[in-house]
């Protein structure tokens, strides 16, 4: 395949390709031209034997190649790359102590260039959407506009901002703005607003990676009208919202509010089923799941030798997982939208692995190839809001696409190292990153046993 600058725009073709669309039904299309204008737009999709290319459009040979939407990745944040976190400073005292150094003059400087490194490792892994879901403060907010203006080539961002929690609930002080009243939290949500955010995360229960005594993950840290003063201001602006809830209580408490996301999850009830299909508080009148497999199972199928994790978080942990599994299942069996995020930067969740959480619906919740493809394509997409502009490989949505090597229908794999980054109609060729070789020993060892 010829190369493209990889920060303009120019028409381009891409030629006798296998054509993954995107849907849960698998649709495959061979031999296949797409063929996408200067405005970064796909133009046409059509077989390759009748479809000439127009004069002035570069050609790419993609013969023996597949073409997928761009991946997109629903939970992500910035702030680390993957390594284990330091259990000390998941303390309310580390947390105040990091935050304090973040927020320094040389603070500052340092999370901004994190940041960005890590949008950057997720774009060059082949995603090209991203919601991130706790900030330290609002740099998500100002990479999502560089790259909107044309500044530099990212993938397109839906950014949250610090979450809204309790004092000393699950994500503070480090990414949270807290508050204790309703009143608390709308103000919160409207000073989110005011910086520019377009996603909002509440933090409804404690967490595991935070937990400092036994129960504390899943327990619920917000009322349901502390969440509905949350998702009044933000649905009134036309923002979904996004609750960490890793209990059924929480899970409750989270879609009875009205939000739109529920992160990490818990076995499913028929109420709680019915909810998610009909949510009269939620911004479309639906909720939708986002499981991140990715961020539990490494802390209970690794031992805490390599993990490091106390034996609060382990055993907060067990308990979750097993709930995250179980609604993870529940949500497909029952015809739910389940999409994909992986919570990157927390322990063994690296920037880089998005396509691990779609190989672990698979293994762990009974997904088809396909249908992982879908929810981590057309599916997130929807979930979103964003399906006018991404998620398929479709005339006139953005060309935001992945050359694979291989057809991840057989098997997810081929997502591991795509050949061509498209985001946005910009290539960026042969995408390199930065890898961990000790974590993904590690998880091939613990996911494919």
């Amino acid at each position: 395949m010829s190369s493209l600058s990889p920060s303009l725009r120019e028409p381009f073709a891409i030629t006798h390709a296998t054509v993954v669309i995107g849907d849960a039904n698998g649709t495959t299309l061979h031999d296949t031209t797409v063929i996408v204008g200067g405005d970064g737009r796909i133009e046409r999709i059509a077989p390759s034997i009748a479809t000439p290319i127009p004069d002035g459009y570069r050609m790419l040979d993609a013969t023996g190649k597949t073409v997928t939407p761009g991946l997109i990745n629903a939970h992500v944040h910035l702030f680390s790359e993957g390594r284990p976190l330091n259990p000390k400073m998941a303390t309310p005292r580390g947390q105040r102590i990091t935050a304090t150094i973040m927020h320094s003059p040389v603070g500052k400087p340092y999370l901004k260039a994190r940041a960005k490194a890590s949008v950057m490792t997720l774009l060059r892994s082949g995603v090209t959407t991203i919601r991130t879901l706790g900030d330290v403060g609002y740099e998500a907010v100002e990479l999502r506009d560089r790259i909107a203006d044309g500044h530099m080539v990212g993938p397109r961002i839906l950014a949250a901002g610090p979450l809204l929690a309790i004092p000393e609930g699950h994500g503070a002080p480090l990414i949270a703005l807290t508050g204790e009243t309703p009143e608390d939290m709308a103000r919160n949500t409207r000073e989110n607003l005011a910086h520019g955010v377009n996603a909002i995360k509440i933090a409804a229960t404690g967490g595991v990676t935070d937990a400092q005594r036994l129960g504390e993950a899943g327990s619920p840290q917000m009322t349901v009208d502390q969440m509905r003063a949350i998702c009044d201001v933000a649905h009134e602006a036309g923002v979904i919202v996004a609750a960490h809830a890793q209990s059924p209580e929480g899970v409750k408490r989270a879609l009875l509010a009205g939000v739109d996301t529920i992160e990490h999850g818990s076995a499913l009830d028929d109420a709680m089923i019915e909810l998610f299909r009909h949510n009269p508080h939620s911004l479309r009148g639906w909720s939708a799941l986002i499981p991140t497999m990715s961020a539990g199972l490494p802390m209970t199928e690794l031992g805490q030798d390599v993990t490091g994790i106390t034996d609060i978080q382990l055993a907060n942990a067990r308990t979750v997982v097993a709930g995250m599994l179980a609604g993870a299942e529940d949500a497909h069996d029952a015809g739910l939208r389940v999409g994909v995020g992986t919570d990157t930067a927390m322990t063994f969740v690296t920037q880089y692995n998005t396509w691990r959480e779609l190989d672990l619906l698979v293994k762990r919740a009974g997904f088809t190839a396909a249908e992982a493809l879908h929810a981590a394509t057309l599916g997130d997409a929807e979930i979103l809001g964003v399906a006018g502009e991404t998620g398929s490989v479709e005339a006139g949505k953005a060309a935001d696409l992945l050359v694979l090597d291989a057809n991840p229908l057989l098997d997810l794999r081929a997502l591991k190292q795509p050949a061509l980054v498209i985001a946005d109609g910009r290539p960026l060729w042969h995408p390199q990153v930065k890898r961990f070789d000790d974590i993904d020993a590690l998880l091939d060892r613990a996911y494919d046993e």
